[in-house]
């Protein structure tokens, strides 16, 4: 691996112990000689073992970094911390509870690819078919039809887990707790483009959520409202004037 590697893939993990090892082994086999990568792991406070898995990985794994918040801070700090730590250009962004396929992650990167972005672009994954329990897959339609008609952000998933984006754009980004979920339209008012590509979800093999209905829907509801009035506050005055040169 190089001094920069091309991608860094930034996970947060909370209470994972069981799901870990099998996604460091899954992420090896789909990124191994196709792009050098490193994986940088944000321990969220866990009270299991999952550092002690981290440890072991790290020694079957030299692409492995990882990092610890003393307490439990949310996915949107972890993720943050990732980014911050990560030293590639390019950050993919995975859950790490295992219900995302790395394989899909070349998905992604040839969409990139594809469109050759002279500025920032996010690549978000669409779930087809969600493998969650009933209550989650519903409190999930219900904020994504509410998302969808408020901040008009043009992606069906906006709370994809899988997504590719470049690390400086992002770390311009306003930062709030939970806004990973709305990271799409966020994008778009910084005036980057944002494409989908449709991605597996797999079912959850061990442990359990930590969001449910409660921290997820009436949460969210608030926070539509707050990331509409960036959206409103943040647009870029070319855009709006049709300003040209």
């Amino acid at each position: 691996m190089r001094a920069v590697p091309d991608v860094s893939v930034v996970i947060p993990a909370r209470d994972e112990a069981d799901n870990i090892a099998p996604l460091l082994t899954d992420l090896h086999a789909a990124l191994e000689g196709l792009v050098d990568y490193e994986v940088v792991v944000v321990d969220d406070g866990s009270v299991d073992a999952t550092p002690d898995r981290l440890r072991e990985g790290a020694l079957e794994f030299p692409r492995l970094r990882s990092a610890r918040h003393r307490a439990p801070s949310g996915q949107s700090a972890s993720i943050w911390t990732g980014v911050r730590l990560a030293r590639a250009p390019w950050i993919v962004m995975l859950d790490g509870d295992g219900q995302y396929d790395p394989a899909d992650i070349p998905l992604l990167l040839r969409a990139r690819d594809a469109r050759r972005p002279d500025g920032p672009l996010l690549v978000c994954g669409d779930r087809g078919a969600r493998r969650d329990p009933w209550v989650r897959r519903v409190s999930s339609r219900i904020a994504n039809a509410l998302r969808r008609r408020i901040l008009r952000d043009g992606v069906p998933d906006a709370g994809c887990g899988l997504k590719l984006f470049p690390r400086e754009a992002f770390l311009a980004l306003p930062w709030f707790d939970h806004m990973h979920r709305f990271l799409p339209a966020l994008f778009r008012t910084s005036g980057a483009d944002v494409v989908s590509v449709p991605v597996k979800h797999r079912e959850r093999r061990h442990g359990r959520s930590h969001y449910g209905v409660h921290d997820r829907l009436w949460p969210g509801i608030a926070d539509v409202l707050g990331v509409l009035w960036l959206q409103r506050r943040g647009r870029r005055p070319e855009r709006e004037r049709g300003v040209s040169e």
